[in-house]
């Protein structure tokens, strides 16, 4: 029996832990945590948006970072399988917008205990409260290849534990508390890997000007989002945002994170909302004449308030160029449109993000060019395998993360059933 040692015990160390057992390994499941799965407890607010139902052209299109990589292992383990795998340990699931899929109960916390009763019924032994500290390698046995080999892990305490392989699903660093505390990087680096730059990702962005902070609170649908770096338009895209006490969050700012986050270390980003996309300037210039037609002797702040949420309507006669006192008979073409162009373009500036804490995951990681996709094995250590988070692998929200995850456990755990023998020996 192949005994496989796979550190973290969160989405994708439990999920390799299941499919390597079923495939007749030994498996010691390893959690820093008094329990399993912490992250992905709070995952999709407490729901758990475990996977996306769209077609695999759309999966793949959900991935920012290194998509081709994902290739074998989106077609080894498909967002379809990954609905059956969470239906057959008794999850039943429901579909939402956009091709979001949950728990039919909405809790987390079921995809959790489902996971840990495959765990025990497969007599995988789940060490909790025991962080590693270092994996175990051997020296190549042909110098001239320059590979090494893994045959196990030190643990805190400082016990030894040796195995046939182990497999890194440590996480990144988002969400310290629950664990994600960058180990699986340290392992990496002091195995001879190349960690791509991280930073946090779907995560809140920071701006600059005060009438944002002022919006506080008020959520938008339906706009668009634009981004650019002074060069080129970085990120555009249709949705719903959130303004908040620092600047923006909502769906729409945590995927442009993941898109323009790594330019924001040569200066700040210039952004603008497009508050009415569905209409074009003239046709949102006819509209204005509609709205002036009826009420040419009020003022002007008495008519916009049609036209946008409360909250907002004192930032836009701020910015838009009319005095709200003007009266709708002297307005006009040229301020009209130039009223016009600020909604179509509603401008602010992008200084940063919020820290690791407040990012639903971590972008970059270990190079992608240093892994086997067809296996998750490192190409510079036999036998060791890394999956999930810990990799150069993100993607937007709406379950495409806990896709990699599945996918990643999948192909490495197929894998290592796969070999044909493993030498170990038990010290602890």
């Amino acid at each position: 029996m192949t005994k496989v040692l796979i550190i973290g015990g969160g989405a994708a160390g439990m999920a390799a832990a299941i499919f390597a057992a079923e495939r007749g390994c030994g498996v010691h499941l390893f959690e820093q945590n008094e329990k399993l799965g912490k992250k992905l407890f709070i995952t999709g607010k407490g729901r758990c948006n475990f996977t996306n139902v769209c077609e695999m052209d759309q999966l793949f299109a959900g991935i920012v970072s290194n998509p081709k990589f994902l290739y074998s292992s989106f077609y080894g383990f498909t967002n379809q399988q990954a609905i059956e795998f969470f239906e057959g340990l008794g999850v039943s699931t429901k579909v939402e917008r956009g091709g979001r899929a949950f728990p039919s109960s909405d809790h987390s916390s079921d995809i959790i205990r489902a996971m840990e009763r495959r765990l025990k019924e497969l007599d995988v032994k789940i060490h909790l409260n025991s962080r590693v500290k270092s994996l175990i390698t051997e020296p190549a046995e042909d110098a001239a290849s320059g590979k090494g080999r893994v045959t196990g892990c030190v643990l805190e305490n400082g016990a030894s534990i040796s195995g046939g392989c182990v497999v890194v699903a440590t996480g990144g660093f988002s969400y310290q508390s629950t664990g994600s505390t960058g180990d699986g990087y340290r392992f990496a680096e002091a195995a001879g890997h190349t960690l791509r730059e991280i930073r946090p990702a779907l995560v809140p962005f920071v701006t600059k000007e005060e009438y944002i902070t002022r919006l506080q609170g008020l959520s938008l649908k339906n706009v668009t989002l634009t981004i650019s770096d002074g060069k080129k338009k970085r990120f555009e895209e249709f949705g719903e945002l959130l303004f908040t006490h620092f600047g923006i969050s909502g769906p729409l700012a945590l995927s442009a994170s993941s898109y323009v986050g790594r330019y924001l270390k040569d200066g700040e980003l210039s952004a603008c909302i497009d508050l009415k996309p569905a209409l074009t300037e003239d046709q949102l210039d006819a509209r204005l004449l509609r709205e002036f037609g009826g009420a040419k002797n009020r003022r002007f702040k008495n008519v916009i308030p049609s036209l946008f949420p409360s909250r907002l309507v004192p930032v836009m006669l701020e910015l838009g160029g009319i005095p709200g006192e003007q009266p709708i008979h002297e307005i006009t073409r040229e301020e009209r449109m130039a009223f016009v162009c600020r909604v179509k373009a509603f401008p602010f500036t992008i200084t940063g993000t919020r820290d690791y804490q407040e990012a639903i995951i971590t972008q970059g990681g270990v190079s992608i060019k240093e892994i086997n996709p067809s296996s998750m094995e490192s190409k510079r250590i036999e036998n060791l395998y890394f999956i999930g988070e810990v990799l150069d692998l993100d993607g937007v929200t709406g379950g495409f993360n806990l896709q990699i995850a599945w996918s990643t456990a999948h192909t490495a755990a197929k894998a290592i059933a796969g070999k044909e023998s493993y030498e170990f020996s038990d010290r602890n």
